[in-house]
């Protein structure tokens, strides 16, 4: 079974879904991504993710994020349980959700923990960048349905960190001063961030968001 890490390429893989045949490179394109796995079918915790999951995409799509999800339950499986979906979460499931009967994708990413169960995946969440690299990893134990404003919030850090020379700080959402990379003098970060430093500590400056 694979180990990924942060900054890995992410595995390319080809598989089926109840949109059809997906091959992840050529669906994410040039754009973001993020896969979420799913312990099963007609689960009740995630129904409710997939439901919250749809009625985000246009905030996904926003940021150039591309979703897609997976379950160890087949095409014929998924598209009863989206009908479920639909119906008690008030939504249209708009992403493709992939069939992973075979656990193909499920040991490529490393989403099956034994000491939790043999057989199902857990409920874990990788962001993908342009670059095919993983940003981020997540994983949740079964009980514990996922934040979808904080995996935004997330995704709004990691595109503003990859373009800038900052990091944000505890609890930071958009909009809100973020932290000067230690890498930068002060000096030179005054030049660099023409809205203002502000030096708390000489390792600790911030400055306001630089692209709003």
């Amino acid at each position: 079974m694979a180990t990924i890490r942060l900054g890995d390429i992410a595995p390319d893989f080809t598989a089926d879904s109840s949109q059809g045949m997906i091959n992840l490179y050529d669906y994410l394109g040039d754009g973001w991504g993020i896969l979420f796995s799913h312990p099963a079918d007609f689960t009740p915790v995630c129904t409710t993710e997939l439901g919250t999951a749809s009625k985000f995409k246009e905030e996904f799509d926003k940021r150039n994020v591309k979703m897609l999800a997976l379950s160890v339950d087949g095409t014929e499986s998924h598209a009863e349980w989206i009908k479920d979906i639909n119906e008690v979460q008030k939504t249209t499931v708009n992403f493709p959700i992939i069939a992973d009967e075979d656990k193909k994708v499920s040991k490529l990413y490393d989403m099956i923990h034994p000491n939790a169960d043999d057989n199902l995946t857990v409920r874990s969440v990788y962001i993908i960048a342009p670059d095919k690299t993983v940003k981020l990893m997540i994983t949740y134990p079964a009980s514990t349905g996922r934040n979808f404003h904080e995996l935004l919030r997330v995704i709004d850090s990691l595109q503003l960190t990859a373009y800038h020379k900052v990091a944000t700080p505890a609890n930071w959402e958009h909009g809100d001063d973020v932290v000067v990379s230690p890498s930068i003098t002060t000096a030179d970060a005054v030049n660099i961030f023409p809205k203002g430093v502000v030096e708390v500590k000489p390792y600790l400056r911030m400055t306001p968001q630089p692209n709003i």
